[in-house]
């Protein structure tokens, strides 16, 4: 599995021959990346904030993975025709996307679509794209990678996550104000028992500026049996080798 950021909670993921972005929004300081050079197969949203949606409409040929609020927003005005389903997912549900298989959990957040056309986008959420189907039994030959979307510290991390889901790697945010900070995120490394964690959903913006180092201490703080890893923007890290 192959996993690059884009900076802020922006990430390309691939699955086999299966290509997954999660939360497109290329107007930061992280990438030099032109959308137009992307084309997912999949396109999964974790809430529909204008900077995890505000390139959507880039990717109009992809389907959408998304609460049924926000599939069916970004259907009626932004151009996408296919959601998953047909009508998008929820909380809980876990659905097949090409070789990748796609679990939509809960994020502790708020989630208007303030865009110009004010409605709810149903409730935040965060993704678990995995090369397995999920089952109660332990697949150790499985891969599988946590977006938390914007969220702050939540028992579902360590109660569901972690023992159910089993990521291999996780995509934190750390940039305080708007999320959980580094400390928030370092006993999230530790609680979602990843082997490897990244910080995302910083230095976007003036009140998201941090010092990374302060991720990697606070994991390790922690005692968090993850790796923390901090991806330059548009650097590829592959899982599962």
């Amino acid at each position: 599995m192959e996993l690059t950021w884009h900076g802020h909670s922006t990430w390309h993921v691939v699955v086999d021959d299966t290509e997954l972005l999660i939360d497109p929004f290329f107007d930061n300081p992280k990438t030099d990346v032109d959308p137009a050079s992307l084309d997912p197969d999949y396109l999964l949203l974790t809430h529909g904030h204008a900077d995890h949606i505000g390139d959507a409409g880039h990717f109009q040929d992809a389907v959408v993975v998304a609460t049924p609020e926000l599939a069916s927003y970004v259907q009626e005005h932004v151009g996408h025709e296919a959601a998953v389903g047909g009508m998008g997912m929820n909380i809980g549900g876990t659905v097949q996307c090409g070789d990748a298989w796609v679990t939509m959990v809960r994020a502790d957040h708020s989630n208007g679509i303030e865009t110009g056309y004010e409605r709810s986008a149903g409730m935040p959420t965060g993704f678990v794209v995995g090369d397995a189907k999920p089952t109660q039994a332990s697949n150790p030959d499985c891969t599988a990678f946590y977006h938390a979307g914007d969220t702050g510290l939540m028992s579902e991390m360590v109660d569901v996550i972690a023992p159910y889901l089993e990521p291999t790697a996780a995509a934190l945010p750390a940039g305080d104000h708007f999320t959980m900070g580094p400390a928030g995120a370092g006993i999230a490394a530790d609680w979602v028992g990843a082997e490897v964690v990244f910080p995302m959903h910083y230095d976007t913006f003036p009140p998201i500026e941090i010092d990374t180092q302060e991720f990697v201490d606070e994991v390790e703080a922690a005692g968090a049996a993850a790796e923390p890893v901090v991806l330059e923007g548009d650097e590829t890290y592959t899982i599962g080798e």
